[in-house]
């Protein structure tokens, strides 16, 4: 196996390539690595750390955390040097468990960091971590409900699936994570709120529940960190975040509606449309704004390659208001048959009339709003 040096933050490790003359996808090599997802990385580190800190574990308390699906262990490498909590890398590819084996020994961090040979879901079911994180090649729903048994204090996990996830795998996306998904204007934030969803059913089975920290969509993945809560009357108030979207394909109008078994109308109010449904999906939180705040001080003070684009991420995810599904403005625009104006007009007419409005960091044409569809539009129609 073929191997290079490559530096992430302030983490120099040896990663694979493939073979001259192979399709030099990153899937192509031997053990993966994707550098394409170091923002991701870099966020995790800087996330990882800011929870830490929030939890003021006592200077007793060995926290522990599992990088389950490692391949080329520079997720878990950077969070073992550069924050260092206890890590578990862990890989069933000989090769990967190697050169993982050789990176911990190159960056001398053997004190906190330990390498693992097994199927991620044994060692999830044996053994009970504080920060379980899972960041799979494809979709994490064969290792959920391992994941849900093991952590006891974060659980991290990203998805690659976003076809599935999002709708345009329709039939794939309910065999994976037992929902139907949308396939349309907002599918980036239907496909969060799809895995969600799945991961509150899986902690549920365990008399648990999670509290949403940081929750994206961003390019062609799905990431979120999630709080854990103990006990079946916390898991019962989580399960009321529980839900169902209903769309109006005529008009656009959506509502939502709370519980896994609610009753739901046929028609939309606003013009006796016949509504899709989209669920059962997480229509709780994304994300929760203070901690968003100490993770991007933690990024300021980081050697980060991707700073800048992560802390505006970041910031987006931050002031983003808490409705469920954005609107797309260009949409609208092309429906009422005028152009669009720069969103912050948008955003500020819905304001001056009353309405909650922001950004949203799923799309820079794209925002929230408790305004309904009828007076997004008179709104739009009428700034000149």
């Amino acid at each position: 196996m073929k191997v290079r040096s490559v530096k992430e933050g302030d983490t120099e490790v040896l990663v694979p390539v493939p073979d001259e003359g192979s399709n030099f996808a990153p899937s192509a090599a031997p053990v993966f690595y994707n550098p394409v997802m170091e923002m991701n990385r870099d966020i995790s580190v800087a996330a990882t750390s800011a929870f830490v800190k929030k939890m003021e574990y006592g200077p007793e308390k060995t926290i522990t955390y599992v990088d389950a699906l490692s391949a080329s262990g520079i997720r878990g490498l950077r969070i073992a040097n550069e924050t260092g909590i206890h890590t578990t890398l862990n890989d069933w590819n000989e090769d990967a468990y190697n050169l993982i084996q050789q990176n911990i020994e190159s960056l001398e961090i053997s004190h906190n960091a330990i390498a693992s040979h097994k199927n991620a879901n044994v060692l999830l079911h044996e053994k009970h971590f504080n920060i379980v994180d899972l960041d799979p090649f494809g979709t994490p729903a064969p290792f959920l409900a391992a994941a849900a048994r093991s952590v006891v204090d974060l659980l991290e996990v990203t998805a690659t699936d976003t076809a599935p996830l999002c709708g345009a795998h329709l039939n794939s996306g309910i065999r994976k994570y037992a929902a139907v998904p949308f396939n349309n204007e907002y599918h980036s934030e239907m496909g969060v709120r799809i895995l969600l969803g799945k991961i509150a059913r899986e902690l549920s089975l365990h008399d648990k529940a999670m509290n949403p920290l940081l929750s994206h969509a961003t390019r062609h993945y799905v990431r979120t960190y999630l709080e854990i809560k103990k006990g079946a009357k916390q898991a019962d108030k989580m399960l009321k975040n529980m839900g169902f979207i209903a769309h109006c394909p005529t008009c656009g109008h959506r509502e939502v509606n709370y519980g896994l078994a609610s009753h739901i109308k046929e028609k939309c109010s606003l013009c006796d449309g016949i509504f899709m449904l989209a669920g059962p999906v997480w229509l709780g939180k994304l994300h929760d704004p203070d901690f968003c705040t100490e993770a991007i001080a933690e990024l300021e003070t980081r050697n980060c390659g991707t700073k800048i684009f992560a802390v505006k991420l970041l910031e987006f995810c931050r002031d983003e208001l808490d409705i469920p599904m954005f609107y797309d403005q260009h949409l609208i625009c092309k429906k009422v048959g005028v152009s669009a104006s720069q969103i912050e007009n948008v955003i500020q007419e819905l304001k001056s009339k009353g309405f909650l409005a922001s950004r949203t960091h799923f799309s820079g044409t794209s925002f929230k709003t408790n305004a309904n569809i009828s007076d997004i539009e008179n709104i739009i129609t009428s700034i000149r």
